[in-house]
Formats: C-alpha cells, sequence, structure tokens
C-alpha cells in the first residue's frame, strides 16, 4: 500500500499566495472588533445624553439603578463603592464605554482597550446582570466573552497599531 501526500488540498502561505480562505481567516476579527466598537460609542454616548441617566435618584438614573441590584449582586461591595457617588461612576462608566469603543475601533491600544471593555462587562455581568435566570438573559456575560478574543489577538489589520508597528519596522530597518 503505497501513501502519498496530497498537494490539493489548503496550504497557507506557501510560496506567498493567499486566498479568499487565508484573507477571510486574517480578517475574521474584524466584525466582532466594529460591532463592539460601535456599540460601546453608542453606549457611552447614550449615557452622556440621557438626563435622567447620570442622577444619583429618580427613574432610570444610575443612583436607582444601583440600589436596586445592590442586594441581588455577586459583589454587593462593587455596587456600594458606586452608591457613594453615583453620578461620577456614571460619568467614569460613560467615558470608559467610549475610549474602549472608540481604541477597538480606530485600533488603537486594542489590546489594552478590549480589557477595558472585557473589565466593564465583567464588572456590569457581576452587579447589574448577576440576578438574570437563566444566566444567559443577561447580555453582560455575552459581551465578556465577545471582548476576549480581542484580548488575545489585539487589533493587528486596519488599525493604529498596525500602522505604528509598520512605522517602527521601517525605522529600525533603516538602521541597520
Amino acid at each position: 500500500m503505497t501513501h502519498s501526500i496530497r498537494t490539493d488540498t489548503h496550504t497557507p502561505y506557501l510560496d506567498g499566495d493567499r486566498d479568499w480562505r487565508d484573507t477571510a481567516t486574517r480578517y475574521a476579527l474584524l466584525p466582532l472588533r466594529i460591532f463592539l466598537g460601535v456599540t460601546f460609542i453608542y453606549a457611552g454616548l447614550d449615557k452622556l445624553t440621557d438626563s435622567a441617566f447620570m442622577k444619583s435618584g429618580g427613574s432610570g438614573s444610575i443612583g436607582d439603578t444601583m440600589r436596586a441590584v445592590r442586594d441581588s449582586s455577586a459583589i454587593p461591595a462593587l455596587v456600594d463603592l458606586a452608591l457613594k457617588n453615583p453620578v461620577g461612576f456614571g460619568y467614569a462608566i460613560a467615558f470608559g464605554e467610549l475610549a474602549v469603543g472608540i481604541g477597538v475601533l480606530i485600533g488603537l491600544f486594542g489590546r489594552l482597550a478590549a480589557l477595558g471593555g472585557a473589565l466593564i462587562s465583567l464588572s456590569l455581568w457581576l452587579t447589574v446582570s448577576w440576578a438574570n435566570s437563566p444566566y444567559y438573559y443577561g447580555n453582560d456575560l455575552a459581551y465578556l466573552m465577545a471582548w476576549l478574543p480581542l484580548v488575545l489577538a489585539g487589533t493587528p489589520y486596519l488599525s493604529l497599531d498596525s500602522m505604528l508597528r509598520a512605522r517602527r519596522r521601517q525605522r529600525a530597518a533603516g538602521y541597520r
């Protein structure tokens, strides 16, 4: 019996040729990056422009939301910390979401921005969404899981990070 190697199978990057599968693999995280970036920018702007949200009390306010979830959260001490200054906490979350969204969307400090998004999602899951039953009704856990591939991979394509990395390589090659 003779065994041979099939030559018609997918062989990435041999001879420098790339096919559609290589391109799809290369840009696979781009739709996720765009979705998360736009969503977090929208969430931050929505909080900043909602006059009811940025108050310590009243219907739809950050203060009332924090008081409502305090006893059902996984970490009540985190909610207590937010309740010391609910308006300040609301602004911190809103500006954090904006920074994360912009960073991931334009690809500047992509891994750091994705880590920030993961931490925001984790804190919201452990506080606001913790009591959802079954657990998959809360979207914060899904957002946390969506951020993790970007934490691992960063923003290597179509990003300021890749542009800066290419510029550093060019400068380093010029010094040789």
